[in-house]
């Protein structure tokens, strides 16, 4: 009687880990030290993330361009408040008006 008792037990928890996991798809865990010229050409659009919800840090989320070997979106986390990132985004916005 304990056998099954324990393996439900750890079926429920597994389960319950997965689910804690899925909550952080779309936040940012940490931050990116730098991007490359060729990378800051290539994005698309940025956002920002907020410590709300199920997000612990905030963060710039840049949009990447899709290339088309990859079946996802990529995306890039920086620190809001490094200037390298700030320089970025006024170079974006200046780069989108024109």
């Amino acid at each position: 009687m304990k056998f099954p008792a324990l393996f439900f037990l750890l079926i429920l928890t597994c389960m319950y880990m997965s689910l804690a996991q899925g909550s952080y798809g779309n936040c940012c865990l940490g931050y990116i030290k730098g991007m490359k010229a060729s990378a800051r050409r290539n994005i698309e659009s940025y956002r920002m993330q907020q410590t709300d919800g199920d997000c612990n840090i905030r963060a710039v989320v840049f949009r990447m361009k899709r290339k088309p070997s990859h079946k996802t979106q990529r995306t890039r986390c920086a620190n809001p408040n490094d200037r390298w990132v700030q320089d970025l985004i006024q170079e974006f916005n200046n780069r989108v008006q024109n």
